[in-house]
């Protein structure tokens, strides 16, 4: 590894004696600012990767938001709950796949909620 990395600095520095960064787009510019810049430094690649490939952390909330209504549901033995849970969920369902139509993302999970009972109960009785 020190070998590559002797290469690399070795190809830096010539570069630069070269004036090959003298004439860089932005130079002398304040670098733009950081868009994880509350996020931990060992958390900072996952973000960036999650990023890049098109998710967005609106999107990782929304969807925490539905598993955890889920999740309320399943243990729920009060109907009225129950009832006004389902109203949430389906509120926040719409509202993610919203966010995902508009990035051009087609989900098919509104016609796989409304089976999702009817599944579980077949699996789980």
């Amino acid at each position: 590894m020190d070998k590559f990395f002797n290469i690399s600095e070795d190809k830096i520095r010539k570069a630069y004696e070269n004036g090959e960064f003298d004439n860089l787009p932005g130079k002398g510019k304040p670098l733009p600012p950081d868009k994880l810049e509350g996020i931990p430094d060992d958390l900072k690649m996952a973000y960036r990767v999650l990023h890049n490939a098109g998710f967005s952390p609106e999107e990782m909330n929304a969807k925490k938001e539905l598993m955890t209504i889920e999740d309320l549901i399943r243990h729920s033995e009060d109907e009225l709950e129950t009832e006004e849970l389902k109203k949430q969920l389906s509120e926040k369902l719409l509202k993610y796949n919203s966010m995902l139509s508009k990035k051009g993302i087609k989900t098919n999970s509104s016609v796989f909620k409304r089976y999702e009972h009817k599944i579980e109960k077949r699996l789980f009785d």
